[in-house]
């Protein structure tokens, strides 16, 4: 499957007078919007957030907790819970945690990544997945459209690394791929441009970590 539907145009939804994120962010810098759950936070996602802070030399990672996933079956922790959990796993001054997409009204990250581009002209924004997420990438809504709007950094996560390059995401833009060893240059590069990044792994989950709570 190649498209999970096209997103609309304009933003079909978004609340525009709304949204009060105040991430203090001028045209010029390097940004990571690393999107999910978060259900709960754990130290794979700051693997993940703090592997592409470096290796793509950002000014800042802004970890985007959502309302929720549609493509999950049950329903996430709530919202606060779950930006407080991101909160205590994004150490250090330039990561941020926000709840702009509850704030946009928005289910689609396609939707969210336009959004923030309008309201931030000048800024050089990342998308920042797992690899996990690379290989379920061409489920989303709008997915190539979101390829063609911004960046892509994606983290090698365990049990997924061979797996996510051979996704259809991964296939149909293998020409739009960057050498990892030229992934500062991504920021500055126009979409479709993505990289894959390896780096140590750590083998939290949020499942695991779920289970494990559910049984205290």
């Amino acid at each position: 499957m190649w498209s999970a539907g096209p997103a609309p145009q304009p933003l079909g939804g978004v609340r525009h007078g709304a949204l009060d994120v105040r991430l203090g962010l001028k045209a010029g810098m390097r940004v990571g919007l690393f999107g999910g759950s978060f259900d709960p936070a754990h130290e794979g996602h700051a693997h993940v957030a703090e592997t592409v802070l470096k290796r793509l030399g950002l000014d800042r990672v802004i970890w985007l907790v959502s309302p929720g996933n549609p493509l999950k079956p049950h329903a996430p922790a709530g919202l606060k819970r779950r930006v407080a959990s991101a909160a205590a796993m994004a150490r250090g001054p330039r990561m941020l945690v926000s709840d702009a997409e509850s704030k946009l009204g928005v289910r689609y990250t396609i939707d969210t990544v336009r959004a923030l581009k309008a309201r931030h002209p000048g800024v050089r924004f990342v998308w920042i997945m797992g690899a996990d997420s690379l290989k379920d990438l061409h489920r989303w809504r709008g997915w190539t459209q979101l390829m063609d709007e911004i960046p892509m950094a994606i983290v090698a996560r365990p049990g997924s690394a061979i797996r996510s390059r051979l996704a259809p995401a991964a296939r149909r833009y293998a020409h739009a791929r960057l050498p990892s060893g030229a992934a500062r240059r991504l920021p500055g590069s126009s979409p479709p441009a993505w990289t894959f990044l390896r780096a140590p792994w750590s083998y939290a989950s949020s499942t695991a970590l779920r289970d494990v709570a559910s049984t205290h």
